[in-house]
């Protein structure tokens, strides 16, 4: 089977979209944790989380156009600075899962979704206590894509809060122990399991 870039702008509108949100993979599922100026919090799932660096640990995320649909979750960040990133554990993705429908500000999705919010060493926005690896993370810069509309908003990692038997000695996390989630398009969900560990890769020199 092969699809070609007019194929694609030729599909109906929800075929187009599942076709491009699932055909690069499994992402990470998380669900981000805001709250705004009147102690409203927030709680919404993401799939677009991605690493940008580690000196500084930066962490990006897509948020989708925000000028005909307001986006509570980067209305909150904007505000507050703040955020969570939290893992959704596996025997969740249901509840997760529904923190997509929107709710009305003034409604939170950690009470309509089955969530508990967890604020944590004075951090100014709420962690899913559920979860078992999360986030604090620190605003730094949204840069807008013209192109789509989009905007990459970018965080600094300040607090990783996780179980002792998911993080090794040599700093590597293991998803599988903390019953991580992925996430293909927009709403099939996976379990993480380990398979294999390599070597750095190194050139081989002909023997």
């Amino acid at each position: 089977m092969h699809i070609t870039n007019r194929d694609i702008q030729k599909l109906d509108k929800i075929k187009r979209l599942n076709l491009i949100n699932s055909i690069t993979g499994i992402k990470p599922a998380n669900l981000i944790g805001t709250i705004d100026e009147t102690k409203n919090s927030n709680l919404a799932i993401f799939s677009s989380i991605v690493h940008l660096g580690s000196n500084p640990p930066l962490i990006g995320m897509v948020i989708r156009p925000i000028d005909k649909v307001i986006r509570h979750t980067y209305a909150n960040i904007l505000n507050n600075g703040y955020y969570t990133i939290n893992h959704v554990p596996n025997h969740m993705t249901e509840q997760a899962h529904q923190t997509s429908a929107k709710y009305d500000k003034n409604v939170s999705e950690f009470e309509a979704c089955g969530f508990t919010e967890e604020f944590t060493d004075g951090f100014p926005a709420p962690y899913v206590q559920e979860s078992n690896i999360k986030i604090g993370m620190k605003h730094i810069e949204s840069i807008s894509i013209q192109l789509n509309g989009t905007i990459l908003c970018i965080g600094e990692i300040q607090h990783i809060i996780l179980p002792e038997n998911c993080f090794s000695d040599e700093g590597y996390i293991d998803l599988e122990k903390g019953l991580s989630t992925g996430i293909s398009g927009l709403n099939f969900y996976y379990k993480l399991s380990f398979t294999h560990r390599y070597d750095y890769a190194r050139v081989k020199k002909p023997k």
